[in-house]
């Protein structure tokens, strides 16, 4: 089975989606668990990206060529250590001077690992990216594509999400080209394509994975996720009461369960549902947003 995205990393997922939309459907309190509010706010740091054209690298880049044309060299940031940020820069010397195609390779695996590392996705697709453009299969074009969804997840702007959603797309449409019955590909398709001109094609690809897999717990969230932004507040509560029958413990569903409740006017149910979510979750953002939400009930 495929690895869950992380705790928050479907609700900050929402945060993308609603930053398309104009719609902002998450309570502020709620941040990737190593991250703090003053980074969420810092605009510049959020613009920034780990390589300002990451994102948009041509596809047809390949690890011998070093970094695509128009890319920038990478721009500090505040979340790096400078031991971190010096391992990184040392790799990327390597990196830009070595001729070996294989070495360059493995170069390329360990500048995504130290950049997935310190939460820079974005830069860890782009290497990932280089390998399987050299070596293209299912699972180098879904490791890069991953990487790239990750950082999709958590864009805070509309430029960034559009960006990022453009090449998590192309990368998962040539996964499903080598795998058409690649589920997890299906559905963060399904979720990217909710940033482009065809969101209607993500939602049918949504529906495509619970009829293959009726209990797909990323399918049944983004589905109510997608209620949500809609405004289909009471189809938003049959999503998530079905996330909580599959997994009760899966504290996204429930904390959504309440926001969908309390948006049809469910208040008690709500108040359960929060208080179950945050009995699920020792993360401080998690459980401040969780507060927040109770304290709107009253």
């Amino acid at each position: 089975m495929a690895a869950r995205p992380s705790s928050h990393q479907l609700l900050v997922l929402a945060v993308a989606l609603a930053l398309v939309a104009g719609l902002f459907l998450l309570p502020k309190g709620i941040v990737k668990p190593k991250e703090g509010k003053k980074e969420l706010n810092q605009q510049d740091a959020a613009r920034t990206a780990n390589r300002d054209n990451g994102a948009a690298a041509p596809s047809t880049a390949s690890v011998e060529g070093g970094m695509p044309a128009g890319a920038t060299p990478e721009q500090p940031h505040m979340a790096v250590a400078p031991e971190q940020r010096r391992e990184i820069n040392g790799l990327l010397a390597k990196y830009s001077a070595e001729g070996d195609l294989g070495a360059k390779l493995r170069l390329a695996t360990d500048l995504a690992a130290k950049y997935r590392a310190v939460e820079k996705f974005d830069s860890a697709g782009y290497y990932l990216e280089q390998i399987a453009m050299t070596r293209p299969g299912e699972q180098t074009l879904q490791r890069a594509a991953d990487a790239y969804y990750e950082a999709f997840s958590f864009a805070t702007t509309e430029e960034r999400a559009k960006s990022l959603g453009a090449k998590t797309r192309e990368l998962y449409e040539r996964v499903l080209k080598n795998n058409p019955d690649n589920l997890k590909a299906k559905t963060n398709l399904g979720m990217a394509l909710m940033a482009s001109d065809n969101p209607v094609a993500g939602v049918s690809l949504l529906r495509e994975v619970l009829a293959a897999d009726p209990k797909n717990e990323e399918a049944i969230y983004n589905l109510g996720i997608l209620s949500l932004r809609s405004n289909q507040n009471d189809k938003a509560v049959e999503r998530f009461r079905e996330l909580t029958v599959v997994n009760p413990q899966n504290a996204n569903g429930q904390f959504y369960l309440g926001v969908s409740l309390a948006l049809t006017g469910a208040k008690e149910d709500a108040r359960k549902a929060f208080t179950k979510a945050k009995s699920l979750s020792t993360d401080p953002g998690f459980t401040a947003s969780v507060d927040e939400q109770l304290q709107k009930l009253n």
